[in-house]
């Protein structure tokens, strides 16, 4: 789940034991992802996908979707089509169709800790402009994680996701912003999908962050729909997004949610 851009900055750093904890979280996560990731097929209806995922991580004990409530979301995974963003509401009433991309965002809370990652996935075959905008936002987002190192800084990670993305043509979304997360699903601290190397907070180990490129075919612009959560292109173009948690460590980044 994407962090609005307005939060002051502050970071909260994990221990190893807290760290460890949220990478056996990030695997129910991983797990419930690709449950989502294999049921999704045209006829499929989101409330569907996300009865599919709230099952596989409530099936592990100990661990709760962990936005189910937040914030007043009512579904247990943000279900998001083609020009939707992110935040999207599960409905019986949204039907995936042949063509159709869906991004599936979920967050794990297990022993206290909190994870969250996200994938967009192809419904049946579609056109080779949105094959390349999933690959595009895949690889910006590795070369995001890439660029989490003691280091560097947020803005080094911005760069890197920003200079795939806009090589390529599209365009980066800068209302919403990656987070920290850890200790809460949202934790203050911004990690924008753009910026300049060496700005913003240094990185530190013990640092754990969501990592979220939002890319869209056009305009960056957003628009909220009437029911004040789905986030849609101003557009009308589609959006990819995919996302990871992070721990920044002294031998490089570590995905929690793997």
């Amino acid at each position: 789940m994407s962090f609005g851009s307005t939060a002051a900055p502050a970071m909260l750093l994990k221990s190893p034991r807290e760290i460890d904890v949220m990478a056996r979280g990030g695997v129910i996560l991983r797990g419930a992802l690709v449950a989502m990731r294999d049921a999704v097929k045209p006829g499929i209806s989101t409330l569907e996908l996300d009865a599919i995922g709230e099952a596989f991580i409530r099936g592990h004990p100990g661990a709760e979707p962990a936005f189910k409530g937040l914030y007043g979301f009512p579904g247990s995974v943000c279900i998001s089509i083609n020009e939707e963003i992110v935040h999207g509401i599960p409905s019986r009433k949204r039907v995936l169709n042949d063509g159709d991309i869906v991004t599936v965002d979920v967050g794990v809370k297990l022993d206290g800790m909190y994870t969250d990652a996200a994938i967009t996935v192809p419904v049946g075959t579609i056109d080779a402009l949105t094959q390349r905008l999933l690959d595009v936002t895949e690889r910006a987002l590795a070369a995001g994680i890439a660029a989490a190192t003691p280091e560097n800084h947020i803005g080094d990670i911005g760069h890197a996701v920003q200079s795939i993305v806009e090589a390529e043509g599209f365009s980066v979304v800068r209302e919403l912003v990656g987070h920290g997360v850890g200790f809460s699903p949202h934790e203050e601290l911004q990690i924008p999908n753009y910026g300049k190397p060496k700005r913003g907070k240094k990185l530190v180990p013990g640092l754990t962050i969501a990592i979220e490129p939002m890319v869209n075919v056009g305009t960056a612009k957003t628009r909220t729909l009437s029911d004040k959560w789905t986030v849609v292109t101003a557009d009308a173009k589609r959006s990819a997004h995919f996302e990871h948690t992070v721990a920044i460590t002294e031998q490089g980044p570590r995905i929690l949610t793997l």
